[in-house]
């Protein structure tokens, strides 16, 4: 995934989904992180079917990404919907 394109919203829109992974104390590159690196793990949410990533972020937190696909053709276009610190595999 690390040629997709992430779509984000204004920092400023606090209904949108920069605002809401800082409520998680997240930043995009948080996120981004944690899309792109080739260690991740792809899964789908058991509780709302959306697809998701288990990564670590640059500063080391393990997080959940959960996203929506909005293309997946070239280019595709991945809209983080929201992440936070879960548990590392043991």
């Amino acid at each position: 995934m690390d040629d997709a394109l992430i779509d984000w919203d204004d920092p400023n829109d606090l209904d949108g989904n920069t605002a809401h992974i800082a409520e998680h104390g997240l930043t995009p590159e948080d996120v981004e992180s944690a899309l792109r690196s080739t260690e991740s793990v792809h899964d789908l949410s058991g509780s709302s079917g959306r697809p998701v990533v288990f990564g670590s972020t640059q500063s080391g937190r393990y997080i959940i990404v959960v996203y929506e696909v909005l293309n997946r053709v070239d280019p595709l276009i991945v809209r983080p919907v929201t992440a936070y610190d879960v548990p590392m595999p043991s």
